[in-house]
């Protein structure tokens, strides 16, 4: 039986499944490109709870360098496993071919559902433009980040390159997640010439006289002192770097083996940030699209129930619980609609008629194509802030919602939809994380680190920041320092190697 089924769809890949999931999957599989979902070939792997959570601790990835970070992750998720608070159904990783993780004990409606919604998340990492960059061969990566790791522990000793590591994985999130499609420095190598400045001659009667008091040595001599001068003055960098651990890797006085570790730290953020910049679009698309294989192709009359609880349970939210899986879900059957029915554009805009409003259906049937052409072409915020109405967000009581201590309960703080908008963009702009750039590598003049926090209505949390410029020293091998505002005054904190100091600027 396996093989008829991988005579009607050749593939180069074994799925390592049992014959009855690999029936399924063949299915699946036909019923997303029936659909129109293109994605790389998939490649299933069925695992128990303790092996798929060794798998989710290391990111998805069989093999990672070693450090007790993910240890740590691997108890974490153990222990709530064994509690009942959570429990991983699926995995997928962005690679080329895809390589997908199934639970063993789930019953097969679940693995039915897993399958659809991999597809869909398969078909999202091939065509969405952040992802266009990515390195489609980080299986292989992966490994040889191990390899190059375990090779620097052996030669330098463990505790000595876990520190290290620490002290990188401590400021992964400094790096620019636009790098790709947004060039922010020069080209290397390449000079940016400023305003040049008369070299001083000595004063001369005769013009005669000019090569015997400004002979060619004393002219060179001048023209080095004035570089030299004008190097001293010239910003550095010319203009903040937003990617700070490339300006690490440029600047800092590393060793071989730190730049290595640190270049592998800093290849593996830009991997995995796509992911966080279309966090909602993703498992949104991912939803819609195994609630459609379900329901319309894959479930049978027993199995709708089961499928109803598991779907449910997926999508729910709460006041305290902001779930990316229902709003990415629900927008993007909304812009479906809204596209169908033409409810876009100045005409509707500028209707005051709101009977015609409720009623508006132009009939155009646009809606599919316009969700694929969204699935390709953008990312959360850009999402968030073109598609969301008015409308949608009443729909599904998105609102605003504050503690009340006298109540002790969750309550509805503001309705106003620009406030509804404003925060959810604020939480997705740089996946919430402050944004900072490196101001000086030269900071007063004597080779130290400054960066600058964007202050953007949030302020840096004072223990964070000072680990971390602990951190940093321990990269740069300089006092580091940071501007911020706190309490809206202008601070700058700085560690030194033996103290952390905040003055005011």
């Amino acid at each position: 039986m396996r093989r008829s089924f991988r005579k009607s769809r050749p593939t180069k890949y074994d799925t390592h499944l049992p014959a009855d999931l690999e029936a399924e999957r063949v299915k699946i599989e036909g019923y997303a490109r029936e659909f129109g979902l293109d994605f790389y070939d998939v490649i299933f792997e069925v695992l128990d709870w303790n092996q798929i959570n060794e798998v989710a601790a290391y990111g998805g990835f069989p093999n990672r360098y070693p450090h007790w970070r993910f240890g740590m992750e691997y108890e974490q998720l153990s222990k709530s496993y064994a509690y009942g608070l959570s429990k991983i159904y699926e995995m997928v990783i962005n690679t080329d071919p895809c390589y997908a993780y199934l639970l063993y004990s789930n019953g097969m409606v679940d693995q039915k559902l897993v399958m659809a919604h991999v597809y869909a998340h398969c078909d999202f990492f091939k065509n969405n433009l952040f992802f266009a960059h990515t390195n489609r061969k980080m299986m292989d990566e992966m490994a040889n980040h191990k390899t190059r790791v375990l090779r620097y522990i052996d030669e330098y000793g463990m505790d000595r390159v876990e520190s290290f590591i620490d002290s990188c994985l401590a400021i992964e999130d400094l790096i620019d997640h636009h790098a790709h499609a947004i060039r922010r420095r020069a080209p290397a190598g390449r000079e940016l010439e400023g305003p040049r400045r008369p070299i001083r001659k000595l004063k001369i009667n005769h013009q005669y006289m000019d090569k015997y008091i400004n002979p060619q040595e004393f002219m060179e001599e001048q023209r080095k002192a004035i570089e030299d001068e004008m190097q001293l003055e010239k910003k550095f960098p010319e203009h903040p770097e937003k990617d700070v651990l490339l300006f690490l890797l440029d600047y800092a006085p590393l060793e071989k083996w730190e730049r290595d570790i640190l270049s592998i730290i800093r290849e593996e953020a830009y991997y995995f940030a796509p992911q966080g910049l279309t966090k909602i679009m993703n498992e949104g698309w991912a939803s819609y699209w195994h609630s459609k294989i379900m329901t319309e192709r894959a479930l049978t009359d027993s199995e709708v129930i089961d499928y109803a609880d598991h779907h449910s349970g997926t999508v729910a939210m709460s006041a305290r619980n902001f779930n990316p899986y229902k709003v990415g879900i629900e927008l993007f059957r909304d812009v479906e609609e809204r596209w169908n029915t033409g409810r876009f554009g100045k005409a509707y805009e500028e209707c005051t008629d709101m009977v015609a409003k409720a009623n508006w259906d132009l009939k155009l049937g646009l809606g599919r194509q316009k969700i694929f052409e969204v699935r390709k072409l953008y990312n959360d915020v850009m999402f968030i802030d073109e598609f969301l109405t008015p409308e949608f967000c009443e729909k599904h009581k998105l609102f605003i919602y504050s503690y009340n201590i006298s109540s002790d309960q969750y309550e509805i703080a503001s309705r106003e939809f620009s406030k509804i908008k404003q925060q959810l963009l604020f939480q997705l702009t740089n996946f919430g994380h402050p944004i900072i750039n490196v101001v000086d590598g030269n900071f007063r003049n004597r080779g130290e680190l400054l960066l600058k926090h964007s202050h953007e209505g949030r302020e840096l949390k004072h223990d964070y920041a000072c680990e971390t410029l602990k951190r940093l020293f321990n990269i740069w091998k300089r006092p580091v320092a940071v501007e911020t505002l706190s309490d809206g005054v202008p601070t700058l904190i700085s560690y030194d190697g033996t103290e952390v100091k905040e003055e005011r600027v």
